[in-house]
């Protein structure tokens, strides 16, 4: 077993931590305040091929293995987590339609997510009524001549006002899973309305917005995949996606760690600093354990991933894991921190509001729990 990185690892990691240290981190806190969607950030990763790491170069991308796309992801929300959900979104909506797009749709929309003329990607699957459950989704989607017409609702939509191009799944048939397809849509299309942008808890500079679909007419090419194959999609992509978001977690968390160590380092009572007290040594501890063994399955699920291998069940418990334990590590640091920490003076509030969604969104802790349950009673 190799725990090294290899160089291609290192170098992607190694671009995204010197960007984030000194472009991100220095506007992170005013991106959250502001609630600013970070337009010169994704200009800055798409130059340097981040928003499309695991993209096959032939379209654009950088093909540098799931394993680079997790090194990256960690770096980047380890400075704004508002920052590397949009990151990691427009990646997967450039993996998915690498993967699954006819060579036209791969050439157009895999180049302009990674060189950034399409600022962002989509992935509109989740409506008002459907969330866990996607098989209970209602928007349609009905041939017209050369045309499909798309009707229905999106909810929760990451960087759905700015997205250049979204992946949107709908009804194509009868009830359940079967009748689902996929679709791309532009931004601009007709029939497309963007909803409003909503106030969160976390990730203030990460747009989210409903979106809805009124007689949104796009073309029979727009089709992405086979009909009635979207929700094999959906579920192909997700497990890749929780390997992001874990990614995403296990940033925020080391960020909070690192803080919660300078602090108490700092910070004396007693008349010494309170790094010395057990109470505070063993939390510290505690925090470092954990992220340790969230950074490992991660790095299982990426590795099983970039093989080409089931990766399914780790991917969940990579999720489920290094997410829950993210909001545990940021929940310490603001104590650790005191009634400071409980301030906008210092990140660590910032941190703990934007870990929360993580254990949320692309399949809930709850959901992750019965994939992982599946797999091992099957």
């Amino acid at each position: 077993m190799d725990f090294e990185l290899n160089d291609t690892q290192r170098l992607v990691q190694q671009t995204a931590r010197d960007f984030a240290q000194k472009t991100i981190l220095p506007v992170a806190a005013a991106i959250d305040k502001e609630e600013r969607f970070p337009a010169d950030v994704m200009r800055g990763l798409a130059e340097l091929g981040l928003l499309a790491v695991n993209v096959p170069e032939r379209l654009g991308g950088a093909e540098a293995g799931t394993v680079s796309y997790a090194l990256a992801m960690m770096e980047v929300a380890r400075t704004c987590a508002s920052c590397a959900v949009t990151m990691a979104v427009t990646n997967m909506v450039g993996e998915v339609i690498a993967r699954f797009g006819t060579p036209a749709q791969a050439e157009k929309y895999c180049r302009g997510l990674a060189d950034g003329s399409l600022v962002a990607g989509a992935f509109a699957l989740s409506e008002p009524e459907a969330g866990s459950d996607p098989g209970s989704m209602r928007t349609s989607a009905r041939k017209v001549g050369d045309q499909w017409i798309l009707d229905g609702q999106k909810q929760w939509i990451t960087s759905g006002a700015h997205a250049g191009v979204m992946v949107v799944w709908a009804r194509t048939g009868g009830p359940g899973t079967g009748g689902i397809s996929c679709f791309l849509v532009e931004k601009g299309t007709k029939g497309l309305i963007i909803g409003k942008h909503e106030d969160k808890m976390g990730l203030r500079g990460s747009n989210t917005v409903g979106l809805a679909f009124d007689g949104c007419a796009v073309p029979e090419s727009a089709l992405l995949g086979e009909l009635g194959g979207g929700f094999k999609i959906a579920m192909m992509a997700l497990d890749g996606g929780r390997i992001g978001i874990s990614s995403q977690a296990i940033g925020i968390a080391s960020a909070a760690l690192d803080e919660a160590v300078a602090y108490a380092k700092d910070r004396k009572q007693f008349g010494k600093p309170i790094a010395e007290f057990q109470a505070m040594q063993w939390q510290i501890a505690d925090c470092r354990t954990e992220l340790d063994a969230a950074r490992l399955l991660c790095f299982r699920a990426a590795a099983l991933k970039e093989a080409g291998k089931p990766h399914a069940k780790e991917a969940s418990m990579s999720k489920v894991y290094s997410t829950e334990a993210a909001v545990r590590i940021c929940n310490r640091s603001v104590q650790i921190h005191g009634g400071y920490g409980y301030t906008r003076e210092f990140a660590a509030e910032r941190h703990l509001r934007d870990v929360r969604v993580t254990t949320i969104y692309e399949g809930t802790s709850e959901i992750q729990r019965t994939v992982i349950a599946r797999s091992v009673l099957r």
